[in-house]
């Protein structure tokens, strides 16, 4: 791993050398030092910013490797697994220099952050599965589609539903960048509480979602499933998981098992939200990941304030 000679939680942008595969990453807001992976496979980092939470929190944002600036494995677009992931994810840890981190996965983020809280929890304080499931597959599809289907009820003859459903009817079809860019867009309505009652709001950043090709097949072209239920019981780190009560890809029935299956954690539905709690209920989403990273923080190393800016009450 080449060690950059800035400093690695300075604001803005920085890569850092991994395996020989460029890992880029992005340092945002003042305060304990929170990294926070994104989702997809293959959708670009900046739909998770989180503004709210920067003012409390240092976030990190790996682009995670295949997607932005960031390399792509010799076996793209296989071989994203998450043990690969999470390897990346303790190098970048380990090169931000901080005694302990707090760990936020957003949707397959939160599977990557699952599978490093059973495999790799040195180093950090807490963990944050944002809109995960403790499994994929046929199980994980068919409450998918469930939860579609009612989308589909609730917003029957609105005109911009067919062109959501042939989104998700065009998600087999997916082989190239421009394509799985197309297909993320047209799912983006599905992905909020009351994306059309809201469209003003969130409009632009549908226009401006970016998305890489990512197969879900190992190196040897093998699906990568997920399936977390039997070991979910030995995490040992404090976790927070958090949900939208209308996600209709990692809902509330798959956040109520993981809160079941994993010892002394904390539950947080956000009932106004669907997919992204972050971007449609800021306030709450911010203040409960930064009670529960306050309360957690085992040594903390905050980075200074930045100049000029006035001091947190």
């Amino acid at each position: 791993m080449t060690i950059s000679s800035t400093d690695p939680l300075a604001l803005g942008a920085h890569t850092v050398d991994i395996d020989g595969v460029v890992q880029r990453y992005h340092v945002h807001g003042t305060g304990p030092v929170c990294v926070a992976h994104s989702g997809g496979l293959g959708i670009f980092w900046e739909y998770l910013r989180m503004p709210a939470l920067e003012r409390q929190l240092t976030v990190v944002y790996p682009e995670p490797i295949g997607t932005g600036a960031s390399g792509r494995l010799a076996s793209h677009p296989h071989g994203y697994t998450r043990a690969r992931y999470s390897r990346f994810l303790g190098a970048l840890v380990d090169h931000l220099g901080v005694p302990e981190v707090h760990l936020l996965g957003h949707s397959h983020g939160g599977f990557v952050v699952q599978y490093h809280a059973l495999h790799r929890p040195d180093r950090v304080a807490g963990v944050i599965l944002y809109d995960s499931a403790p499994v994929t597959g046929p199980e994980h599809a068919a409450e998918a589609m469930r939860m579609v289907q009612s989308f589909a009820a609730r917003y029957a003859g609105h005109p911009g539903l067919p062109e959501v459903l042939a989104a998700f009817q065009a998600i087999p079809t997916i082989a190239d960048d421009a394509r799985m860019t197309a297909v993320a867009r047209g799912l983006f309505p599905a992905y909020f509480a009351d994306y059309w009652g809201r469209e003003e709001e969130f409009a632009a950043m549908r226009a401006a979602v970016r998305a890489a090709h990512i197969s879900g097949l190992d190196e040897n072209l093998v699906p990568h499933a997920v399936d977390d239920r039997a070991d979910l019981g030995s995490v040992t780190l404090p976790t927070l998981v958090v949900v939208g009560r209308h996600d209709v890809v990692c809902g509330v029935r798959w956040a109520e098992e993981l809160h079941r299956l994993i010892p002394g954690s904390e539950l947080l539905i956000l009932e106004k939200s669907g997919h992204f709690g972050h971007i449609e209920e800021p306030d709450a989403f911010s203040q409960a990941v930064t009670r529960f990273v306050s309360s957690t923080a085992r040594g903390r190393r905050d980075r200074p304030a930045e100049a000029g800016a006035p001091p947190r009450p």
